[in-house]
C-alpha cells in the first residue's frame, strides 16, 4: 500500500494577524504549535504549523498569515472547507466552548450520514467537526481545556468546490486511486483504502459558481501523503504524463513537494513523509523557537525584525 496517495498530508491556508491565528489554534481549537519558520518565498511572513504531538501526516495545518491581508472569498476552484475528526457526543463540549470564546458556528448537520458542526475562524476560514461513522483511533494532542474525550484527531476530509466535477474526479481517481464512494445531491464523496484517516475528499459541483479569491480565511492548497522521494517521483511520471504541468522536486525542510494545480484549479501539492518535523529541534520543544531554512539563516536579525511579535 505504500506505492499509493496515503491520504491528506496538510493544508495550507491564508491568514491576516499571526498572533490571533496562533491565538485560536492553540488556545481555542486546541492544536500544537509545531513549527514556527517563514514562508520560503516571502522570508518576512511567517509560516506557521499546527497539528498533533509530533506533526503527523493527516493532521499538519499551516498558515501564511499577512498582516493586513484583504479578506478572501471561498469560491471555485478552491478547497472550500476543512473537516476535523472528533468523539462522538463532544458537540455540547464545542459548542458550549465556541459561545463562550465568540466563534462563529452554525447548529449541528449532517452530511453523508455524518454529524458536522460547522465553524469559522477569526478570519473566516471555513472549518467542520465531523464525527466519523467509525471512530477515529488516532491519539490527539492534549491540552489544558481540551482533553482526550473531545480533541481533534486531524483531517477527516476537506472540501473542494468546483464548476464541473469530472475533470477533478478524473485526476483524483485515474493517478491517486480515489473511489467514489457516494453522492447526494451535487456533493461527491472520494475516498482511498490506502489509508483509514484523512482518507476523503468532498467535492461540490456548482457550475455558476464564480472563482474563489485568495485571501485571508481562503486556503492555499492541499497536499497529498506518499511515503518516500521515490514515490513522490513516481506521481511527478504519473501527473506529467495525464498532460498536467508539475513542478520539480521542492525540499521544504520537512517534506520534499511536488505541486500542480488540477483541471478544475485547486491548487494540489504532493508531499512526503520523510524527513519529519523532528529534523531541527526534539519533539518535546516543536514550535518553541523562530526556524529558518539555511539559505535565510544569514539574515536572521532582520527577519526578526519585522515579524510580528507572537508572544
Amino acid at each position: 500500500m505504500e506505492d499509493r496517495i496515503l491520504g491528506l498530508h496538510h493544508i495550507t491556508a491564508i491568514a491576516d494577524q499571526a498572533k490571533r491565528n496562533l491565538d485560536f489554534y492553540i488556545n481555542v481549537l486546541g492544536l500544537r504549535l509545531l513549527k514556527k519558520t517563514v514562508n520560503f518565498d516571502d522570508p518576512g511572513t511567517y509560516h506557521l504549523y499546527y497539528g498533533d504531538e509530533r506533526g503527523s501526516a493527516g493532521t499538519i495545518l499551516t498558515f501564511f498569515p499577512y498582516e493586513g491581508a484583504r479578506r478572501g472569498r471561498p469560491g471555485a476552484g478552491m478547497a472550500t472547507q476543512i473537516g476535523y475528526a472528533v468523539p462522538e457526543g463532544s458537540f455540547d463540549f464545542w459548542m458550549d466552548r465556541f459561545a463562550a470564546l465568540d466563534v462563529h458556528f452554525d447548529m449541528p448537520s449532517e452530511k453523508f450520514g455524518e454529524q458536522i458542526l460547522a465553524f469559522r475562524d477569526p478570519d473566516g476560514l471555513q472549518l467542520e467537526l465531523v464525527v466519523p461513522e467509525s471512530a477515529d483511533d488516532r491519539k490527539p494532542w492534549e491540552t489544558a481545556e481540551v482533553n482526550a474525550g473531545v480533541a481533534t484527531r486531524g483531517f477527516h476530509s476537506v472540501t473542494l468546490t468546483l464548476n464541473d466535477v469530472k475533470p477533478t474526479a478524473a485526476v483524483l481517481t485515474d493517478i491517486f486511486g480515489y473511489k467514489l464512494l457516494e453522492q447526494q445531491g451535487n456533493r461527491y464523496r472520494y475516498i482511498t483504502d490506502a489509508v483509514g484517516t484523512a482518507a476523503i475528499i468532498d467535492i461540490l459541483e456548482v457550475p455558476n459558481a464564480p472563482r474563489g479569491v485568495g485571501g485571508a480565511g481562503t486556503n492555499h492548497h492541499i497536499a497529498f501523503r506518499v511515503k518516500n522521494e521515490e514515490i513522490l517521483m513516481a506521481f511527478h511520471e504519473k501527473v506529467a504524463s495525464s498532460g498536467l504541468n508539475i513542478t520539480n522536486k521542492i525540499d521544504r525542510n520537512y517534506f520534499y513537494s511536488l505541486y500542480f494545480r488540477e483541471p478544475g484549479g485547486v491548487l494540489f501539492e504532493i508531499a512526503t513523509d520523510n524527513p519529519g518535523f523532528g529534523i531541527d529541534e526534539p519533539f518535546d520543544k516543536l514550535g518553541s523557537s523562530l526556524l529558518l531554512p539555511p539559505q535565510y539563516e544569514a539574515n536572521r536579525a532582520q527577519i526578526e525584525a519585522v515579524l510580528p511579535k507572537l508572544n
